[in-house]
């Protein structure tokens, strides 16, 4: 193998890849980055043997071949090469990677490419598209709500749905929920449900580039996986083969208290809060006064802490409905008004014991719910 390109288009694809490394595998050939030449690209793949990311950087190839070294080895050298060429050559004897770039020159010692796991390839025909833009706040309004302790497998993943012309996402930990929905391009003719890993999800997430319109989907059949390709990047995770559990009776169907709010003014309150509610389990009181002919409605974000002090944050609300007082994991308030983008928010009530409900306001595909937090008179 003998390849040249960019140290900023090396360094970029590197980057992309390197977050599937795995770092506790007990076979070393997990710990490195396979490099493959591709119809004149160079392919850079990576595995922890539950998702493979893959990335293609343009390159000049003199000589076809491929082998895997340290992933971090070669990621922190090129990321300290100055913005140069970057030569690759393999000696094929002894499995060692030489690099020139300017006046620097470096040997890495790496293992045979036959050892890295099969990289799945991405179905070019049956593929369902999805707007980057679109999937990508669909990630971050849903995988947060996904539990992130291995004791219930199911529930660290995202349930998805796809039929005729929707896709809908859900999640929870057992103490919020959240369900997204959005339009897609095509037509899914047979129903499809799956669970997603929220881990594959946020890395999706995070190396899904804005550059590109679409995100297109396919479903490998007898394989137990998913296969996310976005032109130079495809990521592939394998889905958990569990039944995701029924969310439908735990969303009220009607609530006694509406109260809108400001977004960024609550996401503001309940980060105060949260300082003083670290020592309390992260509760928070949320007292909704309805407003008269004189004064508006408001609603205060409490949170007590025996050992700090307390903090109280009154903001203005249009409150229609009874009054309320109910407390809720003030973490969770700020986790899903961290990821709403309108310039107003609904909390939906209905009393003290029953979930919280969060919309945002003049968005019906996102809906939130948080279960509520027991205190004391």
């Amino acid at each position: 193998m003998k390849v040249s390109c960019l140290q900023e288009n090396l360094a970029k694809g590197l980057n992309i890849v390197s977050r599937a490394v795995s770092t506790r595998s007990m076979l070393p050939v997990l710990a490195n980055v396979l490099l493959e030449t591709d119809n004149g690209r160079l392919k850079l793949s990576a595995t922890n043997l539950e998702i493979v990311i893959t990335a293609w950087i343009g390159a000049k190839v003199e000589e076809e071949g491929s082998v895997t070294v340290p992933a971090r080895t070669l990621s922190d050298l090129v990321g300290a090469l100055p913005q140069d060429r970057v030569d690759l050559a393999l000696n094929e004897q002894n499995q060692t990677v030489h690099i020139t770039c300017g006046r620097t020159e470096a040997n890495i010692k790496g293992i045979d490419a036959q050892e890295f796991p099969l990289v799945p390839q991405p179905d070019q025909n049956d593929r369902i598209r999805v707007e980057t833009a679109v999937l990508k706040q669909m990630i971050s309004q849903v995988a947060l709500a996904a539990a992130t302790d291995d004791t219930r497998p199911t529930l660290t993943g995202v349930s998805t749905h796809f039929e005729e012309s929707k896709m809908l996402m859900a999640a929870t930990d057992g103490f919020r929920l959240s369900l997204r929905s959005a339009h897609i391009p095509g037509f899914v003719e047979k129903p499809i449900d799956i669970i997603i890993p929220a881990r594959a999800l946020t890395e999706l997430g995070r190396i899904a580039s804005d550059d590109n319109d679409a995100v297109y989907i396919s479903l490998p059949e007898g394989r137990n996986q998913i296969v996310f390709d976005m032109d130079n990047v495809v990521l592939v995770s394998q889905l958990i083969n569990e039944t995701f559990p029924d969310y439908t009776p735990i969303i009220p169907k009607n609530n006694l208290t509406r109260t809108v709010l400001s977004t960024a003014e609550f996401r503001s309150a309940c980060k105060r809060a949260e300082i003083f509610a670290r020592e309390s389990s992260h509760t928070a009181r949320v007292r909704i006064e309805p407003g008269d002919e004189l004064s508006p409605g408001s609603a205060v974000i409490a949170a007590t802490s025996t050992e700090t002090g307390d903090s109280l944050a009154p903001i203005d609300a249009d409150v229609d409905g009874d009054p309320i007082e109910i407390a809720f994991n003030v973490k969770y308030m700020t986790d899903v008004l961290s990821v709403i983008d309108t310039p107003q928010v609904a909390l939906e009530t209905t009393n003290p014991m029953e979930p919280g409900v969060i919309k945002p306001v003049g968005d019906n595909d996102f809906v939130h719910i948080i279960m509520p937090m027991h205190f004391g008179r």
